[in-house]
């Protein structure tokens, strides 16, 4: 939203300079983007008269002037531009004036002549990148006023980036209301005649969807001079807007939506056949617009329509033949009100953002539309001409405007600071809200130009913006500290991060949306979590692994010269089960490329599977893990485990599959764990146990079995038969070759007998190893001799 300084002081003038003024919209939540000046510095330019050109006696190309200035006597003046005539007006820079680039302008000879300043061309003032000749002002300008007073040059240009909230402040009549409740100066606004009628002729208006259009107002004029020039301080105004004056007509429509912000239209009269009606598009309709886009339409388009063609799409721009143009001399002038659910979107969908478009889907007063539609009216017959007809109006349901309770306890509680009911009061009144006050509680009934306000917390910030943000005191928060309770059956999550952190790994953090694709190859998820409105076309689905996140980080790495990288995630996983969404806490880790840091105390050795589960092993340390080999659609089919803790599956183990390895272009298969994290933060509370005095005993237990036979499957089965005494089984060597059967393993076995209380017996030790030699044998074990 662009607009001039100038214009908005003439509906409210603080005493404030333009820098000030800049801030306190800033601080107020209208955020000024920039404040340009209008004109470049200069000083001592006046509009003055040329009363005779004579030829320069010593140069063909120079001119002896006599200018008046408004003095008692004429200046002469030496000059050499081509345009320079009796009777033109033109700017004037006297002696000891400065122009831009500093340049000083003093008494010269030029030629022999004696020169009393210098005529001027918009380039010379810095007005214009570049000009013909000298700058050539209106026949009525003023003699002997100065050039900065007569074009209104010590003026600024505002920008304001307008929150989406705030479509209120998209004109000049808002932001004066607002400077006004902040400033608590007066506000003016421009005075609205009501024009007399004199002719008797009226348009029918139909409005088929009174829910998007609750109130439509039309008027005709006739006799209207569209040829006549916008007047200057009109296109001066418009042009500071960022407006490009079109025709007179067209130039008001666009004043008055600038200056009250209710976006109009004119049609040509005569290119109208028969009422105007406001309809759904139907299926097939097209139109060309103002700016000759060919559109196709459909019902979700609202259009304005005559009983031949369509006009316009409401809200947003109009139909290219149905303008005004020069030769136009009756004129159909539109103020309406449309919903903004009924234009928002619209103008999007075919590649178009109107200024029209923008208020609407924002919303516009519509208690205004209107005093709009007169205040054209009075600034068209004013300056075009005319005879004016009376009003068409149809009107439906307007928005309703529920009153808000507003609690001053509430008021405190927020914003901290101990505002009176009369503060209170008088700021509600400064924003032209209605309210009842019942001792500290307010019924508030918002305005009909302030869309924004629904619910408490909204007029907490108004009162909030009025105070002044600047003015509400930086209280540090005061509270209690106490210790949290941390319980010893759950490991902290520090703990987990420094021992990752103490490997080598190094914390990442992604994102929780990854590539649906991405989802299906790693995770053999067919039926993802879709996002119904994603960022991004590669972030479209919710991940059900941290995988995807490790894997991009390392190839983000490894693209950036690093040959050795070991990562780990904790985040949030999602999926679908049984109709509901469930959210659960995994922990992950991806080891790439050396076991080590390159050093001379070690060899060379690429990561294995072995490395990454002595690092998953000393997370649950000094709980025992068990890894069984199954398949993942992530990982290679024979470098694959399933993390075992007791009987639940609590992660996976495994080095990536050589077809991902491939696609995502790595050189080396990485290993990849992940992890319950729940299951990974539980931890067992310590327990007393008496310290044995007496020496453990060892015994061996070699067994010969099958290949098939996993040593898991063993120690599970002696662990099952409690042999008495028995504090410990490991295994402690495997053996496969010469001297055993084809098909067949060697396993031996240590087993730690203790008894806390007394010295074991050999035949209390005998008669243990005994069932656990029973046990072997169960799951088809055989003893070696």
């Amino acid at each position: 939203m662009k607009f001039s300084e100038n214009w908005l002081r003439t509906l409210v003038n603080p005493a404030m300079s333009s820098d000030e003024l800049s801030h306190l919209l800033t601080m107020a939540g209208l955020e000024v983007e920039g404040m340009d000046a209008v004109a470049p510095a200069f000083n001592n330019v006046v509009v003055a008269e040329v009363l005779e050109v004579i030829k320069h006696p010593n140069a063909d190309r120079l001119n002896i002037c006599q200018v008046n200035i408004g003095g008692i006597q004429p200046l002469t003046i030496v000059c050499g531009a081509a345009n320079v005539a009796a009777g033109v007006k033109v700017p004037c820079a006297r002696i000891g004036a400065v122009l831009p680039g500093d340049f000083n302008i003093k008494q010269a000879k030029v030629r022999g002549i004696e020169s009393f300043g210098m005529l001027c061309s918009a380039k010379e003032l810095g007005l214009a990148e570049s000009s013909d000749g000298l700058w050539l002002l209106p026949d009525d300008a003023p003699v002997g006023t100065t050039l900065r007073d007569y074009l209104e040059l010590d003026d600024h240009v505002f920008t304001l980036k307008l929150t989406p909230n705030r479509g209120d402040c998209s004109s000049l009549l808002g932001i004066a209301r607002e400077v006004s409740a902040l400033t608590a100066s007066p506000c003016t606004p421009p005075a609205i005649e009501v024009q007399k009628t004199t002719l008797n002729e009226q348009l029918k208006i139909t409005v088929a969807d009174a829910t998007a259009c609750p109130a439509y107002y039309g008027r005709l004029v006739h006799g209207v001079n569209a040829a006549v020039g916008t007047p200057a301080w009109m296109r001066r105004r418009l042009e500071r807007s960022g407006q490009r004056p079109i025709n007179a007509v067209v130039d008001i429509t666009n004043y008055v939506m600038l200056e009250m912000g209710q976006p109009m239209h004119a049609f040509d009269a005569k290119k109208l056949s028969g009422g105007v009606t406001v309809r759904r598009a139907t299926p097939g309709e097209s139109l060309t617009l103002l700016n000759e886009q060919a559109v196709q339409l459909d019902e979700s388009v609202l259009v304005i329509a005559d009983d031949v063609r369509v006009l316009a799409m409401a809200g947003i721009m109009g139909e290219k033949n149905s303008g005004v143009g020069t030769p136009t001399t009756d004129v159909f002038l539109e103020s309406a009100f449309f919903h903004p659910d009924a234009i928002a979107g619209r103008a999007r969908r075919f590649g178009l953002a109107t200024d029209s478009s923008f208020r609407f889907e924002r919303g516009v007063d519509f208690s205004a539309t209107r005093q709009a539609l007169e205040r054209a009216t009075q600034l068209l017959v004013d300056i075009c001409g005319g005879r004016v007809g009376e009003i068409s109006a149809a009107c439906g349901a307007l928005p309703a405007r529920p009153s808000i309770a507003l609690r001053r306890s509430r008021v405190v509680r927020i914003l901290g600071i101990d505002l009176s009911n009369e503060q209170i009061a008088a700021l509600l009144a400064r924003l032209q809200f209605a309210f009842n006050a019942n001792g500290d509680d307010y019924r508030v009934t918002p305005p009909s130009f302030r869309f924004d306000l629904s619910i408490e917390a909204d007029l907490v910030e108004e009162l909030a913006r009025l105070y002044g943000y600047d003015n509400i005191p930086a209280i540090a928060p005061k509270t209690s500290l106490t210790m949290l309770p941390c319980s010893e059956s759950r490991h902290p999550m520090s703990r987990i991060q420094q021992t990752l952190v103490a490997r080598d790994y190094q914390e990442i953090v992604s994102l929780a949306f990854i590539e649906e694709q991405v989802e299906r190859d790693l995770c053999g998820n067919p039926n993802p979590l879709a996002l119904q409105n994603p960022i991004a076309s590669n972030l479209a689905v919710m991940r059900s692994s941290l995988i995807g996140g490790l894997v991009d980080a390392l190839r983000f790495n490894l693209n950036r010269k690093q040959t050795r990288v070991r990562l780990f995630e904790a985040g949030a996983c999602f999926a679908k089960i049984d109709g509901n969404y469930v959210q659960t806490q995994h922990l992950s880790g991806i080891a790439y490329g050396t076991s080590q840091p390159e050093q001379w105390g070690f060899a060379t050795k690429t990561v294995d599977f072995y490395d990454v589960k002595a690092d998953v092993a000393a997370l649950f340390a000094p709980l025992a893990l068990r890894f069984v080999a199954a398949t993942h659609p992530a990982l290679h089919p024979g470098r694959c485990a399933q993390i075992h803790s007791g009987q639940n599956i609590i992660g996976w183990l495994g080095e990536l599959h050589p077809q991902w390895q491939q696609q995502y272009g790595l050189p080396l298969a990485p290993i990849w764990f992940e992890l319950e994290l729940d299951a990974l933060l539980q931890s067992k509370v310590p327990r007393m146990q008496e310290i044995a005095k007496f020496l453990p005993v060892r015994r061996d237990i070699a067994v010969l079995v099958d290949e098939s036979v996993t040593v898991h499957a063993l120690l599970d089965a002696m662990t099952r038969a409690s042999a008495p005494m028995v504090q410990e089984i490991a295994l402690f060597d495997l053996y496969r070759g010469k001297g055993l059967e084809p098909g067949k393993k060697s396993l031996a076995f240590r087993v730690l007998l203790q008894d806390t209380h007394k010295t074991s017996t050999d035949t209390e030790i005998e008669t243990s190893i005994a069932v656990l030699v029973d046990a072997l044998h169960q799951q088809g074990a055989q003893l070696r001799s």
